[in-house]
């Protein structure tokens, strides 16, 4: 019988955004694919590092023990999508095994962007190291997130701590465009007020909030049953939006059925400042200029859509 993926969460993740894999490109590109391959095979017991989406995906995975039945039908599901061919792909799964991640599908596509196969496995967010997977994966319409060099957090907890932008990541750029042409906030805010009823149209990353707010869910019902348990999963909206703009964006996510737990509307104010105290595994956003200060405290997610990344076409 055919294995659905559909019902899940299903993640798609790179090596690149798993691993450290510094040493391993530095190879590739200075030595060449051949001097790669044998530099894999010679390393293929030495399992590589963790890197800035592992405590994420980790975490994220954990939560599966809130099914009924974790191993037939988890909550979570997480698929390798790989450049690598199977061969030099295999050091990849070994790792996985090592670090005791539970991750038993992968597609190895030697030197292509698998980033084709998300609607045929139902994935509803990619992440990979690689910006121009990523950017035509967006281009595409598919969920995908470039993982960059940043700063990561993983303390001796149960917790998952997942962080959005709201604007051009769980909503189009429609009013980011607003803003965008007119550079007047108080147009933005006026636009903001006169459709404060009107839902915000969906962005990459609206489903996959959809069914983090799934899970969460179930863990409210397994505090009913269980008054000891202790909610693990935590959503924050971290956003440049402020008064009076903040009520169509909390609209916006009532509509959609889902609530964050937190919400920063920070009207200009330095996100790297509150994520430093917030510490998510994980923050989407996608303007750069925000990435740069939350990269050095946060593992931090390039969404490069909509109009504030019109110049890197």
């Amino acid at each position: 019988m055919a294995y659905e993926l559909g019902k899940r969460l299903v993640i798609g993740v790179a090596s690149s955004a798993m691993f450290d894999l510094l040493e391993s490109d530095t190879v590739f590109r200075k030595q060449g694919e051949e001097e790669y391959r044998k530099y894999q095979l010679e390393n293929l017991d030495n399992p590589l590092n963790k890197g800035v989406s592992f405590s994420f995906i980790k975490r994220l995975l954990s939560l599966n023990n809130l099914s009924e039945n974790p191993k037939t039908d988890p909550l979570v599901e997480v698929v390798l999508l790989s450049r690598n061919d199977p061969d030099t792909g295999l050091r990849v799964m070994k790792s996985i095994k090592h670090h005791g991640l539970p991750i038993s599908r992968a597609i190895f596509m030697q030197g292509k962007s698998p980033y084709e196969y998300i609607p045929a496995l139902s994935i509803s967010l990619f992440l990979s190291g690689n910006s121009s997977d990523i950017k035509e994966a967006i281009d595409m319409g598919y969920p995908a997130g470039h993982v960059l060099e940043s700063a990561i957090v993983d303390e001796d907890d149960d917790d998952l701590r997942i962080a959005f932008d709201f604007d051009g990541v769980l909503a189009d750029d429609e009013s980011e465009t607003v803003m965008h042409n007119t550079n007047d906030v108080n147009q933005f805010h006026e636009h903001e007020t006169k459709n404060v009823l009107q839902p915000h149209n969906p962005g990459p990353l609206k489903e996959f909030l959809v069914k983090i707010s799934d899970i969460q869910k179930l863990e409210e019902k397994k505090k009913k049953s269980d008054p000891d348990y202790k909610n693990r999963l935590r959503v924050s909206i971290v956003t440049a939006r402020n008064a009076p703009s903040h009520e169509r964006a909390l609209n916006t996510l009532k509509k959609w059925g889902v609530m964050a737990n937190d919400a920063f509307f920070l009207g200009g104010v330095d996100k790297g400042l509150v994520l430093g105290v917030l510490k998510p595994h994980i923050f989407f956003d996608d303007q750069s200029g925000h990435l740069n200060s939350t990269s050095t405290v946060a593992p931090s997610v390039h969404i490069p859509f909509g109009v504030k990344n019109l110049k890197l076409d």
